[in-house]
């Protein structure tokens, strides 16, 4: 199967900002490292996201599938802890906010499930609302923020053919296999930082099987390579593609 890079943004509507939701938000304290977080960003700052950055809870987080995702909030609802005249700012999601089974979620527990939280860095917090809050209501809103991002295009598959979800696996990520987003045709993107680090994939066809290449891509690995990984039977004997594109900002780049 062959995972090829591509240019992308053409062919494809214009991203448009998703509804206003509620949830609530805490603050943390770290630096440009720390603040990257489960999605292992290296330096938020030096890549590009700056310090405008968020833990999720799982609800939000969906197990690493947004990460760099942007989001706009703001504190709404608490005029004794919300910071008057303040506009809403955009973070980057680059962390997970754990559940914690031993405390309520009403108390606590913010980040348990169902819950949607902003777990946010504090330069942010200070922005919104003054520290001794603690927690403080917000307004969310998925943006069309920072969006660098990877492109992988799985080709020359067995079996059945068609792809129904792909997953990448970081060497050394905190986080065991990551979904990547289904863009279109046979394209599919992540936000997860992919660059300088050993990649292996897993694949789902549409008859419920799933394959995996364990190690197939080094970390060395350059833009515009292709990788072969392991493939469904199919007849005869085939090599499943993997092929690299570039990493794009703003609708132009690939991987």
């Amino acid at each position: 199967m062959r995972h090829h890079g591509r240019r992308g943004g053409r062919h494809r509507p214009a991203f448009r900002a998703g509804p206003w939701k509620k949830a609530h938000a805490t603050f943390y304290e770290g630096n440009t490292r720390t603040y990257g977080g489960a999605c292992d960003y290296t330096d938020v700052v030096g890549e590009g996201y700056g310090m405008n950055t968020a833990a999720l809870s799982n609800a939000l987080f969906k197990d690493g599938r947004v990460c760099g995702a942007c989001f706009q909030i703001e504190c709404v609802d608490d005029p004794q802890w919300c910071k008057p005249g303040q506009p809403p700012l955009l973070v980057t999601a680059t962390d997970l906010c754990p559940p914690n089974p031993f405390q309520p979620s009403d108390n606590g527990g913010w980040c348990n499930p169902p819950r949607e939280h902003f777990d946010i860095a504090m330069p942010v917090f200070d922005h919104l609302a003054e520290f001794k809050a603690g927690i403080i209501p917000v307004q969310y809103r998925r943006m069309n923020g920072n969006q660098w991002f990877y492109e992988v295009i799985v080709s020359n598959v067995g079996g059945a053919g068609d792809i129904v979800g792909v997953q990448v696996k970081v060497d050394k990520s905190r986080l065991r296999w990551t979904s990547l987003d289904h863009d279109w045709g046979a394209t599919w993107k992540t936000g997860f930082p992919l660059q300088g680090k050993t990649l292996s994939f897993r694949v789902k066809s549409s008859d419920g099987r799933y394959m995996t290449s364990m190690h197939v891509v080094p970390s060395n690995w350059q833009f515009g390579q292709t990788f072969e990984g392991r493939n469904f039977k199919s007849g005869g004997r085939r090599r499943r593609n993997f092929k690299s594109g570039g990493r794009r900002r703003k609708g132009v780049g690939q991987l």
